[in-house]
């Protein structure tokens, strides 16, 4: 949801502009270079101002637009609400947004710019295009009306936002009155979503069977919690010690009324789904087969991806990847010396006790133990770290069941609260130890939590970069950070790499899986078949997985796609290099300035290595 470094873009704009020279040198003429610079120098400090000017203004009404985003800031001044989403009043504003904004930059000379002023110059103007194009009326009518699914739904996010666990702060008195707040906002945004789910059915634009499905056994298990069991009611459990009785009494009453009318929507919502749309919504799985599917598809995976790449390319891709990666997971096979195909070879790992967590405790400590492991090494592969902590723990039991194995949520800016590593503790017989160090690396560092923390830390850079992101370079980096693995020893061990190849097996499936239930007209059974043949994964993954591809189209396409980019760049600059490639300074480089579209990145990178990789 809400939902990511040297301070490049905190450099003097003077500083490089000073350095250029203009004219031929004549005895006759000599031309003042002095004066030449003073006035390069001028017009670039008043690019910069002019376009950080629009940066902070653009932000002030993002956030003015876009309430969480701020409060997962620390920024408190509208932490009263969530924001007017699904609204026809939200989206004109926030295309109005856009257009403002590009008609802004426009007037701003890009050439008077410092280099890594028009690198926040060209991804503004990539933002805000990307933006106006999601905000097109043929979009907007093929997406708003299918509001909440499983994996992305107000429903999932809401309850551990609220609970005084996650971002918002539960501190003050004036911090519980804006959680009631909110609970007043959220209501309204979920009846809200009923509406535009009509408006669906109105249209013939429809969610599919099994998004809803699970939509209903989601809310069912919400709304079998007793109020004094729902994460609702933990910041009356945690009242700080300070609060008067009065206040105490006064707040307790209050939540549980607001909490109610929370249950109660939670069950129109649920008795809608169950009773109304589940017999219309779709018995397809993939966008190929809805209205103004296929469009949609071409248009998330241009944002996902950052390039313009087809469905064909990215399966054949996929499978080209499939194949590379199982050849590696066979000569693992040879190497512990086990008989038989690789598919028993998948099964002896998949049922074998020695590769099952024992327990939730002993897997809590299995990625300690990991964590101090790679803190040990990290030096030498990073000059660049962030301050924010990391904090590692398992989904809660309210949600685990739906969540992915693993995922990250930020830390405050200012390093006050932990970025979180998330790992999935459900049905642990299910679970395989072989991926533990992958998807600590992953997740953890120096994978999302590097990437994510060193940019909103860096108060240099225009928050649009500091916050936001580009799921390639998000997914990418990440996957590449796995990849470090290698490097470091971690995948000396057979079973460490098979767990790895695995991991990475499972993006190269992604490609593969996604294109083909969003373009090929695959089943949810196709592609759950796929995902056993060629991987040891666990039936209980594979369905989770393919469940959630579903759910959010094109999104499990960026990994990949960005990782092999990363791979690129970095192989270009230690072939150009030699032995001026510096490690630690290369992931500066692609660190320090927040995650870019992939253009933008290579374009940066190859200008860094021109400058002999310094």
């Amino acid at each position: 949801m809400v939902f990511a470094r040297f301070a490049l873009l905190g450099a003097s704009a003077l500083s490089l502009a000073a350095c250029a020279t203009t004219g031929e040198m004549r005895a006759e003429a000599p031309v003042d270079t002095t004066s030449v610079a003073t006035d390069e120098a001028g017009d670039a400090a008043a690019a910069h101002e002019q376009l950080f000017a629009l940066f902070a203004d653009a932000d002030e009404r993002d956030l003015a637009l876009n309430p969480l985003n701020a409060l997962f800031r620390g920024d408190m001044r509208y932490a009263d609400r969530l924001g007017d989403f699904l609204t026809d009043e939200y989206t004109e504003a926030s295309r109005a947004d856009a257009q403002l904004n590009l008609e802004k930059l426009e007037a701003i000379d890009r050439s008077a710019l410092s280099p890594t002023d028009q690198l926040a110059y060209d991804v503004f103007k990539y933002d805000q295009e990307r933006a106006l194009k999601s905000l097109a009326p043929d979009l907007v009518a093929v997406t708003q009306v299918r509001p909440v699914n499983h994996f992305a739904g107000f429903h999932t996010f809401y309850p551990g936002f609220a609970s005084g666990q996650s971002a918002a702060p539960f501190n003050t008195v004036e911090d519980y009155q804006n959680n009631l707040s909110r609970h007043a906002n959220y209501v309204e945004l979920t009846d809200r979503a009923i509406a535009r789910f009509r408006e669906g059915m109105d249209s013939g634009v429809l969610e599919t069977k099994l998004t809803i499905g699970n939509v209903v056994s989601q809310l069912d298990t919400q709304l079998a919690m007793d109020i004094e069991e729902s994460p609702f009611w933990m910041p009356v459990t945690n009242f700080p010690e300070d609060f008067s009785a009065a206040d105490k009494a006064r707040l307790t009453r209050e939540y549980r009324v607001a909490i109610e009318e929370i249950y109660a929507v939670h069950a129109r919502l649920r008795d809608f789904l169950r009773d109304e749309y589940y017999a219309v919504a779709r018995d397809s799985v993939g966008l190929a087969q809805m209205k103004g599917g296929p469009a949609l598809y071409q248009h998330l995976i241009e944002g996902t991806t950052t390039l313009p790449l087809s469905p064909d390319y990215l399966h054949d891709l996929g499978l080209s990847e499939v194949a590379r990666i199982k050849q590696g997971m066979e000569d693992i096979k040879a190497e512990v010396g086990f008989e038989g195909t690789l598919n028993d070879f998948f099964d002896y790992v998949r049922t074998d006790p020695q590769f099952k967590p024992k327990s939730r405790e002993a897997l809590t400590q299995t990625y300690y133990d990991i964590g101090k492991q790679v803190d040990e090494k990290i030096d030498d592969y990073f000059s660049l770290v962030p301050k924010t902590p990391l904090l590692i723990k398992p989904y809660e039991e309210y949600r685990e069941q739906f969540s992915a194995g693993g995922s990250y949520e930020s830390g405050a800016p200012d390093g006050s609260r932990p970025g979180t590593f998330y790992f999935n503790a459900y049905d642990l017989p299910s679970r395989l130890t072989t991926g533990n160090v992958t998807l600590y690396l992953h997740e953890g560092a120096p994978g999302h939590h590097f990437q994510i923390s060193l940019a909103r830390e860096n108060e240099d850079l225009p928050s649009f970069m500091r916050f936001g992101g580009k799921t390639a370079y998000v997914e990418g980096w990440a996957l590449y950070a796995e990849t470090l693995g290698y490097e470091m020893g971690f995948f000396e061990d057979p079973w460490n790499r098979y767990g790895t190849l695995q991991d990475e097996q499972l993006r190269a499936m992604r490609l593969v899986v996604d294109t083909g239930l969003h373009a090929k007209g695959w089943s949810r059974e196709q592609a759950i078949a796929f995902m056993l043949q060629n991987s040891g994964m666990t039936e209980t993954e594979v369905v989770a997985e393919v469940e959630r591809y579903i759910a959010i189209p094109s999104q499990a396409l960026a990994y990949k796609v960005g990782a092999l980019k990363i791979q690129e760049l970095r192989k270009r600059a230690e072939d150009t290099l030699g032995e001026d490639f510096d490690i630690r300074a290369f992931h500066a480089q692609v660190l320090d300035t927040g995650a870019l579209p992939m253009p933008v990145l290579e374009a940066k990178i190859d200008r860094w290595i021109a400058a002999g990789g310094g």
